[in-house]
């Protein structure tokens, strides 16, 4: 019996690459996987997993999915986790965050298939969807984004659940955890928090924007709980959950962990007010998650922050060693 299909598209990005990982760890590799890239795929990533097809594709035309096909076939299961993400670059450009952020592409390719539908799209989306005026927004609370990043999100959003009947939506937080395989370029929350503050300067942080931080590997977690689901069951969802962890916290707060855990001097943590701070782009407050029909849905308790730091400096530690 052929293995099932699973494309990571963004796989070169954070979770791309830590869910070509655990699809790489699952006993009997049960799934073929293979990636997309936009401009060139690491080596150390191809050597990471070198029974994975990487090809590149443009999300913007769609150009290299055609070679997906033709050299991998019809995926079963595709996760959308290519984005883009950076809140002040889709500000400034917001033609290029809608061409990206919203897989019309991805979508048109998906449709072309003569067995229309038996394809299951997991997209990524994130909590800049919701306003930030109160505290654990629920899944059926109005989508009312600030800025240009989040209403990218929402057409991204509406756009599937209008053309594909196959789907599950994950609205997540900021995803914190390990450094991947191949390093990706931007800086990761719990690490940079961890090395300014070993500087032994003073730093700045908010005390008035509240997030619900998510453990990455939990969110490796429910991407394959949704995989296995849609291949073991084959029942069609349509699916829009809250990803996020269980503890709402602020900036300042995130600091304070991570603090404790390395012994930091958390006199070193200057509280300061979101608005203070011109980062040339609107900022929703408060975007804490109600994750009540993520646990019932998946059965799955996300990991507490504080223990998804520990595992995240204990893994940096260790890696550091080898």
């Amino acid at each position: 019996m052929s293995k099932k299909k699973v494309l990571v598209v963004g796989g070169t990005g954070y979770l791309g690459q830590h869910l070509l990982q655990g699809i790489s760890e699952i006993p009997g590799t049960p799934y073929d996987a293979a990636f997309t890239y936009n401009s060139f795929p690491p080596q150390s990533l191809l050597d990471a997993f070198p029974y994975s097809l990487a090809f590149n594709v443009d999300l913007k035309t769609g150009l290299g999915f055609h070679s997906v096909l033709q050299q991998f076939g019809q995926p079963d299961v595709v996760v959308n986790c290519a984005a883009l993400s950076v809140p002040r670059a889709c500000e400034k450009d917001p033609d290029a965050a809608t061409s990206i952020n919203v897989p019309t592409s991805l979508v048109n390719w998906l449709s072309s298939f003569t067995q229309n539908g038996n394809t299951h799209l997991i997209h990524l989306s994130t909590d800049q969807v919701y306003e930030g005026l109160k505290s654990f927004y629920k899944e059926e609370d109005e989508a009312l984004p600030v800025n240009v990043y989040g209403k990218s999100k929402v057409a991204a959003e509406r756009f599937i659940s209008e053309n594909w009947a196959n789907f599950a939506i994950l609205r997540s937080s900021i995803i914190f955890g390990p450094q991947t395989v191949s390093p990706v370029p931007k800086s990761l929350p719990i690490q940079w928090i961890d090395d300014v503050l070993s500087k032994g300067d003073k730093v700045e942080f908010f005390y008035d924007e509240y997030r619900c931080p998510v453990y990455v590997k939990d969110v490796m977690t429910i991407i394959l709980t949704l995989i296995d689901k849609w291949l073991s069951e084959g029942k069609k969802m349509q699916l829009l959950v809250n990803v996020g962890g269980p503890d709402r916290v602020s900036r300042v707060q995130m600091a304070e962990a991570v603090a404790q855990i390395r012994g930091h001097d958390s006199s070193l943590i200057k509280p300061v007010s979101a608005s203070s701070v011109d980062r040339g782009v609107m900022s929703p407050a408060d975007i804490s998650m109600d994750i009540t029909k993520l646990v019932r849905t998946l059965n799955f308790s996300p990991t507490p922050f504080e223990d998804g730091v520990k595992l995240t400096l204990a893994a940096e530690a260790s890696s550091r060693s080898t």
